[in-house]
């Protein structure tokens, strides 16, 4: 209820309801006190001193967000996008394959057994160093260097000691990003794979693996591998 100019309680706000005297206040768009409908004109009610920030007296409140504190020389952080997972790198590793040469006293015993080309007139080596080549580039010789023909193998068997069963341009390797093969050129002897005695028929790539072996001439044998390149 509010009081009329003549001191009469009302339930009206815009006129009295005892005397129709218009209220003061409500004519000239003074607020209303939420709590006692007494005109106000601040936030404080001058009549019973309620809290107009409050809201109506009984009925529930909704939280006032607090502002975040504000750090005095600094200007406010945008804000961000949540971060995306990073996404997964997967590592390429490269590898090099590397051919290792030695005298393979097996594979001359096995010669000599089967009475193969030049086993009557090859000796094995009394001492022949391990050489290791790694393979580079594409296609890669196996032969002996021959100045007058124009060979230059990329794993040349010519040197000393050397086994007098491989010829000249003996075989291929052909390195590619996901393969490695071998074909024979048409050797005279011949070229084996992995302590067999058949040979492989000439100019048909065969695939290789690391570990695998190849059998050349009368007691050559190449080893392939693989290393972190």
């Amino acid at each position: 209820m509010v009081t009329c100019p003549d001191g009469h309680r009302s339930l009206a706000t815009d006129y009295c309801d005892v005397c129709g005297s218009p209220i003061e206040g409500a004519a000239a768009g003074v607020a209303l006190c939420p709590s006692c409908r007494q005109p106000s004109g601040g936030r404080f009610c001058e009549a019973c001193g309620h809290d107009s920030a409050l809201g109506v007296p009984g009925e529930p409140q909704l939280p006032v967000p607090e502002a975040p504190p504000t750090v005095v020389g600094r200007e406010p952080e945008p804000a961000t996008e949540p971060e995306h997972p990073a996404a997964t790198v997967t590592e390429v590793r490269r590898i090099a394959w590397v051919a290792t040469i030695d005298a393979d006293r097996d594979f001359y015993d096995r010669v000599v057994a089967r009475e193969g080309p030049d086993a009557d007139r090859v000796d094995f080596p009394t001492y022949y160093p391990q050489r290791r080549i790694t393979l580079r580039g594409t296609d890669i010789l196996i032969g002996k260097r021959s100045v007058s023909q124009g060979v230059q193998p990329d794993i040349d068997l010519g040197l000393a000691p050397a086994d007098a069963g491989v010829s000249r341009t003996h075989a291929m390797l052909r390195l590619t990003p996901t393969a490695l093969t071998i074909t024979d050129l048409g050797s005279t002897n011949g070229t084996s794979l992995n302590g067999s005695d058949d040979l492989i028929p000439a100019d048909t790539p065969f695939p290789l693996r690391s570990g695998d072996r190849i059998h050349l001439g009368a007691w050559t044998t190449i080893t392939l591998s693989t290393e972190p390149g």
